[in-house]
């Protein structure tokens, strides 16, 4: 009695393990999307010219005409000309003419007779600096929370999706070699990486 009650209940529990596996999918489907994109990126870490897959470089000139005043007054004069939106955290005077402003991730190198003006610095990339920003936990213990949800929810996809299709396309048999080459590829790695 006790062997065919056996696979009736597993019978009986595949539809509600369906179940439960596709909608703690969908709700994923958001978070795998930010996870693998942010992780390929840092991953090419190496492959980015400017070393940062969060942000691009860039050099511009702008021509403004002379500028005059203080140092001080011709920062906050060409932030608000370029469209900076905020005031320099440094100013250092170089020459009689030559003037470098400094902002987060930009430079101003300033020409103040001309007004030629080298502009130096990181932009943001488009999704990327977002993903980077939530995948490496810089929100620290407010995002940890979720990231730990996040990581038990693929462990329950993992783990459910051992046991949703019967038969010989299930765990014991096609399943259980599948697996197992996908367990022995990071311990094959990882032995053959430490040598």
């Amino acid at each position: 009695m006790g062997e065919v009650d056996g696979p009736k209940k597993a019978v009986r529990l595949r539809p509600w393990l369906r179940a439960i596996h596709r909608d703690v999918g969908y709700l994923g489907v958001g978070l795998t999307f930010v996870y693998a994109v942010s992780g390929i990126a840092v991953n090419h870490i190496g492959d980015y010219t400017d070393g940062d897959p969060s942000f691009q470089s860039f050099s511009e000139i702008h021509e403004v005409g002379p500028v005059v005043g203080s140092d001080e007054d011709i920062g906050r004069t060409l932030a608000v000309r370029l469209s900076i939106g905020a005031a320099p955290k440094e100013v250092f005077r170089l020459g009689p003419d030559e003037l470098d402003l400094l902002f987060d991730r930009r430079t101003l190198h300033v020409n103040t007779r001309t007004g030629h003006i080298v502009d130096e610095g990181q932009r943001p990339r488009f999704l990327l600096k977002a993903a980077n920003w939530i995948h490496l936990n810089r929100g620290k213990k407010a995002w940890k929370y979720a990231a730990d949800a996040y990581a038990v929810a693929l462990l329950f996809l993992a783990f459910s999706g051992l046991f949703m299709i019967p038969g010989k396309k299930g765990l014991f048999f096609r399943g259980l070699i599948v697996a197992s080459i996908g367990v022995a590829i990071p311990i094959v790695y990882v032995a053959f990486a430490s040598h």
